[in-house]
C-alpha cells in the first residue's frame, strides 16, 4: 500500500500507542513510536522506539526527519517542532492549531463559546482571588488551563469553604451540571473531508478519581439524542477543521439537552469496546484518517460494554492479574492488558470488552468481570 520505505511517527508510547500499533500490523505500516519511559507499552513492540521527551523541541524535530505523515496518542507535545516539520514537507495530523486549542482547557471552552458549540456557562480565572470574587457561580468545577488528565486538574468547589482546593495557576470555572448520562461520540475526519462516527457510547465514571470506569454501548438514549450527539461532534470536528481521530465527551441534562464537556484528538477510552464491536475499530479508523485512506464502517455487530482494569488500591509493585482464567471463561469477554510491568492504586492496567445480544446479559457479564478480575501486587 505505502512504499517499503514509508514511515508514520507515533509520539507518545502508551497504551493507546501499544493499541495503534497493533492496528498498524495489519496494514503493514511501519509505526516509529517516541516516548520518555523505556519501558512503556509500545516499547517492544514497534518497529522503531525511540527514548526521549516529545515536549522537547529537539528531540521531536529530529524524530520526525524520516517520517513522512506525524500523529500522536497524547495531545500533550511540543506544538513548534511540529509545526517547523510540517513547514519542511511532513504531514502532521492532527494539526498542531488543533492541539493548541485542545492542549489548553480555557481556549478549547472559548473555542465552544466563540463557535456557537453547546457547551456549560464558565468563567476564566487567573487567581484564587478570581474565584473568590465569582462565589456566587458555585457549584462549580475549577479545572486546569494546562495539565490536567484521568481527573488530575480537575476539583469541584462547592461553596466559599472549598476555595483552599481551588489552583493557583490559570484555569477555569465551569458549572456544575445536574446531568442525566455522560455520553461520548468519536468522530473520523480525513483530509479529503470525509467524516463518520462511532454510535453514541454511555459512560460511568468513578466516584472518586473522575475517570472512565465502564461503558456501554450503544449508550441507553432515544434515536433524537443519538442524532443530536452525533451531529454536535461531526460540527465540532469540522469548526476544528482536524485530520484524525476527535473523542466528543457531552453531558445530557436531565431535561434532555446535550453539552459538550471535553475533546480529546486522539483515539479514546471511550472507542476501546470498537475492537471487539464494530466493523472497525477505533484504532485502524485513526489510521485510515490521518493517512488519508478511505474511512472504514463504524456498525456495531453486538452491544458491548469495556470496563477499565485498574490498579487496587491499597497496591503497589509488579502487577500480578487474578481471577484471569475466571474471567476468560465468561463467553464474549476479552481482556486487553497494556504490558505496565508496575501496578499502582487507580493506575490504568487494561481494559476488559465484553460483548452480548442482550443488554440484561452483558449487565451480568460486566458485573462479573468488575467482582472477578483483580489487579494487586
Amino acid at each position: 500500500m505505502f512504499s517499503k520505505d514509508f514511515k508514520l511517527g507515533l509520539l507518545g508510547g502508551g497504551q493507546l500507542g501499544r493499541m495503534l500499533l497493533q492496528a498498524a500490523i495489519d496494514l503493514d505500516i511501519h509505526v516509529k513510536a517516541l516516548d520518555p519511559d523505556p519501558d512503556a507499552p509500545c516499547a517492544k513492540i514497534a518497529p522503531e522506539f525511540v527514548v526521549g521527551s516529545f515536549l522537547d523541541f529537539d528531540t521531536v524535530y529530529q524524530f520526525g526527519q524520516d517520517c513522512e505523515v506525524i500523529t500522536i496518542e497524547i495531545e500533550n507535545v511540543n506544538l513548534e517542532a511540529l509545526k517547523k516539520l510540517r513547514s519542511e514537507g511532513k504531514k502532521v495530523f492532527p494539526q498542531p492549531e488543533v492541539l493548541e486549542i485542545i492542549q489548553d482547557k480555557r481556549v478549547q471552552k472559548q473555542f465552544y463559546a466563540d463557535n456557537n458549540l453547546p457547551t456549560s456557562d464558565f468563567i476564566l480565572t487567573d487567581t484564587v482571588e478570581d474565584i473568590a470574587q465569582n462565589l456566587d457561580f458555585l457549584p462549580a468545577f475549577n479545572k486546569l488551563g494546562k495539565g490536567g488528565y484521568d481527573g488530575r486538574g480537575v476539583q469541584k468547589l462547592s461553596s466559599a469553604a472549598d476555595l483552599p482546593l481551588a489552583f493557583t495557576a490559570p484555569s477555569l470555572l465551569e458549572k456544575a451540571i445536574d446531568f442525566d448520562k455522560e455520553i461520548a461520540v468519536i468522530v473520523a475526519r480525513n483530509e479529503q473531508g470525509e467524516v463518520k462516527t462511532f454510535p453514541t457510547v454511555e459512560c460511568v465514571f468513578h466516584p472518586v478519581h473522575n475517570l472512565v470506569e465502564y461503558l456501554f454501548a450503544p449508550a441507553e438514549v432515544s434515536e433524537k439524542i443519538h442524532e443530536e450527539a452525533k451531529k454536535i461532534a461531526i460540527e465540532t470536528a469540522e469548526k476544528l477543521g482536524i485530520v484524525g481521530l476527535l473523542a466528543v465527551e457531552m453531558f445530557l441534562t436531565k431535561d434532555g439537552k446535550i453539552l459538550i464537556n471535553e475533546v480529546a484528538p486522539r483515539t479514546h477510552n471511550s472507542g476501546h469496546h470498537t475492537i471487539r464491536a464494530n466493523h472497525t475499530s477505533q484504532f485502524e479508523q485513526h489510521l485510515r484518517a490521518v493517512l488519508g485512506l478511505p474511512l472504514g464502517d463504524t456498525t456495531a455487530h453486538s452491544k458491548a460494554a469495556m470496563v477499565n482494569l485498574l490498579g487496587e488500591d491499597g497496591y503497589s509493585g509488579e502487577a500480578k492479574y487474578v481471577g484471569m482464567p475466571e474471567a476468560l471463561a465468561i463467553s464474549g469477554v476479552f481482556p486487553f492488558l497494556y504490558g505496565k510491568k508496575i501496578t499502582k492504586p487507580f493506575r490504568k492496567m487494561g481494559h476488559v470488552t465484553v460483548v452480548d445480544e442482550d443488554l440484561t446479559s452483558l449487565k451480568a457479564k460486566v458485573q462479573a468481570v468488575k467482582e472477578t478480575l483483580k489487579v494487586i501486587s
